[in-house]
């Protein structure tokens, strides 16, 4: 108390020091003081009236036990007293044996007398319970069912405890209720067509399907009952235990498995889509059905039967026997494809059963897989395999008709800046793209596998490429002229290789997340080394072709100059007026045909029999125009138009106008006598001086 009286003290002390803490505070005392004696009055009658309702308890308390102690001993002594009146009444008890025996009798034959009633009416409710069954009155008729049961039973139960050996009653009773089990079978029937379109049912009516769980249930509780009765009495009715709920579960898995299985309507010989469709009609199918089960048969089902849980198990089980069948099936590339994709990837998303309407029943990591790794596996080999040899024919297909462009009369098309190309690497990385778009379907390490797979084949298919360039540039050498656009082609195909280079690093960039992804198997340095040497045999093909067409040219080009020089030299309006002048201008005419010569020699690199034949025909003009003697004109003409027959009158003419000294009657004569005897010209002869045309007004002047 001391240490309470202090602390009290303490805290008055220290809530007047908080009171009057300034000077002004002083003339508040007196009212501080009448407040602190409301609150301590306040204070005092809430603890008297605390102290005051425990004092009530307490008495009341008292009170109870008082009168508890008072009954306990009432009922001790009324204990006392029927054991006192027990034991003078054993004796009492064993004298009434043949009372009970009497008792029990009547209850027999009381029994017996109400089954009269039901047995006089068995036939009576067999039709009526026929009758509700037909007219799909479950209820009523399984309520009737079940007092044709009852009866029957009881009775067989009843001859059973009284004699148990006695085979003909039992026999005799069974048969009387014979048509019971015929009905019982017949309204299974029912329920089960019931539970079979269940689906249906439950949306149309689900009062139908409630009332055939609540049979069901009343059936499990018989069975029950009778099972426990069994232990007592060693006696089971026959057809007991129905069981009826295990065969509804069995019925609904029947049921899904059919409706599973049913869902395939194309076969591959009608249908190139077939599976995907099924895959497709699958989903769509379990799905719904799913929803319906989790948003209305839950509630048609007693909790205890976790319809849901059972309805998923068994469609779970169904998908996976469904897909084992397919799989086992043989299978091309792309349905193998869909088939992994739809299990491994559309089973578990929001499209089937991650869809938000079945969370949070349905767990997807919980979910057992499909298929077997080693399942998936075989199917994996199988596509690789199956791809492998597709990527092969589809390469060399890709590049036989890219070789028939090859040929074409047109040139090839060109890019955005104008370069040539031709369609090959756009076909050939369209295919890859999309055989890697197909594998990153079903998963990241197929995606990888089919990426190795696709670079390996490009890796054969460039040198069969490079094969195939080298022999379209034989095949052009051998005739030049074939193909008319090879030059074009030659230069698409070395186009082609820089665009191959960069189709591969953005393939690899595309498909590839991290460049630690990339091994050996994936390096481009052969491809490149491969690339490298197409564009640079590519090239040298190119710069052959300008070299020959450059020797060509010079061949012409020689051809051209010669002509182009006896043309001014047959069209120029002079004539030589003198020997003297005549033998400068021959000499003249010799020194630029040598000049010529050497000039076409060196552009022809080296010797060249056509260069040396043209420059010839210059220096034969120059001799005509060079004879001193007139005399021996007619000869040097004849010789002159002996090696070069397709000479005509109007270039001799022109010729012996340049000379200046031919009379006219020369002129006739050398023109008669060649008429006369026409040469005959050389097979080898490459005409010269049928594209030289000589002005009529030449030799009309030269006539004159």
């Amino acid at each position: 108390m001391k240490e309470t009286d202090l602390e009290a003290v303490a805290t008055a002390v220290q809530r007047v020091a908080g009171m009057l803490q300034r000077p002004d505070q002083l003339d508040k005392v007196e009212q501080y003081r009448r407040r602190e004696a409301r609150k301590k009055a306040s204070v005092e009658a809430r603890l008297k009236a605390a102290i005051q309702s425990q004092l009530d308890g307490v008495r009341t308390g008292l009170s109870q036990l008082h009168n508890a102690l008072n009954d306990v001993k009432d009922i001790q002594q009324s204990l006392a007293d029927v054991s006192k009146d027990w034991r003078q009444s054993i004796n009492t008890i064993e004298s009434l044996k043949d009372v009970k025996d009497a008792v029990v009798q009547h209850s027999q034959l009381a029994a017996a007398v109400e089954n009269l009633k039901n047995i006089f009416s068995v036939p009576e409710i067999v039709r009526e319970t026929q009758d509700l069954i037909e007219q799909g009155a479950l209820l009523q008729a399984h309520r009737k069912l079940m007092d044709l049961e009852c009866s029957r039973d009881g009775l067989m139960c009843e001859q059973y405890r009284m004699d148990s050996g006695n085979k003909r009653d039992m026999t005799l009773i069974q048969g009387y209720f014979g048509n019971t089990q015929g009905l019982s079978d017949e309204l299974a029937k029912q329920l089960w067509m019931v539970l079979q379109r269940s689906l249906v049912t439950v949306r149309r009516d689900p009062t139908l399907l409630v009332s055939v769980v609540r049979i069901i249930e009343r059936e499990e509780k018989i069975d029950r009952r009778i099972l426990d009765r069994k232990k007592q009495t060693g006696f089971v009715p026959p057809g007991r235990p129905k069981n009826w709920k295990e065969k509804m579960f069995a019925i609904l898995d029947r049921t899904v498995t059919t409706r599973i299985e049913g869902t395939q309507a194309d076969t591959r010989e009608s249908d190139k889509m077939w599976l995907v469709r099924h895959l497709e009609i699958i989903r769509k199918y379990v799905l719904d059905d799913l929803i319906i089960a989790k948003n209305l048969m839950v509630q048609c089902f007693p909790p205890h039967y976790e319809i849901f849980k059972n309805l998923l198990s068994m469609y779970h089980q169904a998908l996976s026997t469904r897909m084992q069948d397919l799989a086992s099936e043989d299978l091309e590339a792309n349905e193998i494809v869909s088939l992994l994709t739809w299990v491994l990837n559309t089973y578990t998303s929001t499209e089937m059963m991650g869809n938000v309407e079945l969370a949070p029943e349905v767990e997807v990591s919980a979910l057992e897989p499909l298929l077997s790794s080693s399942v998936v596996s075989e199917l994996l080999d199988t596509y690789m395999s199956t791809l492998t040899s597709n990527i092969i024919a589809w390469l060399r297909k890709a590049l036989e008709t890219d070789k028939k462009d090859w040929s074409k009369e047109t040139e090839p098309e060109a890019d955005q800046d104008g370069y040539y190309q031709t369609t090959l690497p756009a076909i050939v990385f369209q295919m890859f793209e999309q055989n890697l778009q197909v594998a990153a379907q079903i998963s990241e390490d197929l995606k990888t596998k089919v990426l190795v797979l696709c670079l390996q084949q490009m890796n054969s298919f460039l040198s069969r490429y490079k094969d195939e360039a080298q022999l379209y540039k034989e095949e052009h050498l051998r005739n030049r002229q074939h193909p008319h656009c090879y030059v074009q082609y030659m230069i698409a195909i070395i186009n082609n290789c820089q665009t191959f280079k960069e189709s591969i690093i953005s393939l690899k960039r595309k498909y590839l997340k991290t460049e630690a992804e990339e091994g050996p198997c994936l390096s481009q340095p052969s491809m490149d080394g491969i690339l490298d040497a197409i564009a640079k045999e590519g090239c040298s093909s190119l710069l052959e072709e300008v070299f020959l067409d450059l020797e060509r040219m010079t061949a012409e080009a020689h051809r051209r100059v010669v002509v182009e020089y006896l043309r001014a030299v047959m069209q120029k309006r002079i004539s030589f007026r003198s020997a003297e002048e005549r033998k400068e201008g021959a000499e003249k005419m010799v020194r630029e045909a040598e000049q010529l010569r050497f000039l076409f020699r060196k552009l022809a690199s080296g010797f060249d029999e056509d260069a040396d034949g043209h420059c010839d025909t210059i220096v034969a003009v120059a001799e005509v125009i060079k004879l001193t003697d007139p005399s021996l004109l007619y000869l040097e003409v004849s010789t002159l138009v002996s090696k070069y027959p397709d000479i005509r009158d109007d270039h001799i003419g022109a010729l012996l106008a340049v000379r200046g000294d031919a009379s006219r009657d020369m002129k006739q004569t050398i023109m008669e006598t060649l008429e006369q005897g026409p040469m005959q010209a050389n097979p080898n002869y490459v005409p010269i001086f049928k594209e030289i045309v000589v002005p009529s007004l030449n030799v009309a002047k030269l006539l004159k």
